[in-house]
């Protein structure tokens, strides 16, 4: 079945809704706080938060008075949302979630804070730093009966999904090769903020350059298309084309992950002329090509010309953050192996540390399935 045969069907359903529906209570929206803003991401964040109806922001959490002070005046937030610590804001709110924006490297702290006080977190990509990091972040989960999500800019994006339909619906045949590109020209060149740039260019922080920044991208849809499977091993190179700017990490990598019976090849760069995220999957019938967030372009047959299809937008509450996060919370949505999951970005977190540590050594990293 090709996107061709299902796509214009699912228009026709929604033709058939002529009849007026009953207006159901809208749903009280889920108290979330903010913990870090060294994060750009959470810039963007904060301009979309008034137009939705899903959560209601209870506190900031920052040490940085300065930077907090920043943030206050740019977007125009009562001063009592902040607070200088996670003590001081579980002493005074009642947070249902916590969106993470602090460097990688502190994901694990404030996972585990929040575990203590059974709140659900949602961090920016990737999970952590390390499979040991990781390990310990599962295991609080698990004992405190929380959600841990991981937030990716791309598993908003329709064409993804259409990705993943065409190779569960058995469209493309077997899945043996992805080459998924991500990244821009540099997070320097680009102009990121200086908290931002300070960490992100710190390996102690960042757990690398491009190729954590940039390769959990791949990792994490990669993981999804293969349903959770972990793979045989792990080969990646890394280098730094611009030591000047990035003395201390790569900006560019490529890793190669093997599976039994496939392949992905994952290429992080801060060294694109562009900004990209963009996939190709290849099965044993055909292939489909996801070149921005709305458009496949898809050859399902030896006899069928390539066809470019727009796809419609993902429908709530897979088609943003916290619409997702707002069903989670409320026992709406049950996470477990989507592209946010702790079970999936357990696997992630699998890839990018043995490409991380192929890389330094030169040799290729056999991966087994976590205990």
């Amino acid at each position: 079945m090709s996107l061709r045969s299902w796509l214009p069907s699912f228009f026709r359903i929604g033709l058939l809704v002529v009849l007026p529906l009953p207006v159901a209570a809208q749903p009280a929206p889920i108290r979330v706080a903010i913990v870090g803003l060294e994060h750009g991401h959470v810039s963007g964040f904060l301009e979309q938060f008034p137009k939705q109806n899903d959560a209601q922001l209870v506190g900031i959490v920052d040490a940085d008075s300065a930077l907090a002070s920043k943030y206050e005046q740019q977007f125009h937030l009562d001063h009592s949302l902040f607070y200088l610590s996670l003590d001081d804001l579980f002493a005074h709110q009642q947070p249902q979630a916590l969106l993470v924006y602090t460097p990688i490297g502190q994901h694990r702290r404030v996972i585990e804070a929040a575990a203590a006080h059974n709140v659900t977190v949602m961090v920016e990509k990737p999970l952590t730093l390390s499979v040991a990091d990781a390990l310990a972040i599962r295991r609080v989960a698990r004992e405190h009966h929380i959600q841990v999500l991981v937030n990716y800019e791309t598993t908003w994006y329709p064409s993804n999904r259409a990705l993943f339909d065409l190779l569960r619906h058995d469209s493309l045949g077997d899945l043996r090769k992805a080459v998924i590109h991500d990244g821009h020209n540099g997070p320097k060149e680009i102009g990121v903020q200086p908290e931002f740039l300070s960490w992100l260019t710190d390996p102690a922080q960042n757990g690398a350059g491009a190729l954590y920044d940039f390769g959990c991208y791949g990792a994490d849809l990669m993981t999804w298309f293969m349903h959770g499977e972990t793979p045989v091993s792990v080969t990646a190179v890394a280098q730094t084309d611009k030591p000047e700017t990035y003395p201390h990490v790569d900006d560019d990598a490529t890793i190669i992950v093997r599976y039994a019976h496939a392949q992905a090849v994952l290429m992080p760069s801060w060294d694109w002329p562009f900004s990209r995220k963009d996939a190709e999957v290849y099965g044993t019938k055909g292939y489909a090509i996801a070149p921005n967030p709305t458009l496949i372009r898809e050859r399902v047959n030896v006899a069928s010309p390539e066809v470019a299809l727009g796809i419609p937008p993902l429908p709530a509450p897979n088609d943003t953050s916290l619409h997702y996060l707002a069903a989670v919370v409320r026992g709406q949505l049950d996470p477990n192996h989507d592209l946010s999951s702790l079970d999936t970005n357990m696997v992630v977190m699998q890839i990018l540390d043995a490409a991380r540590q192929s890389a330094k050594t030169g040799k290729t990293v056999a991966l087994h399935p976590l205990p």
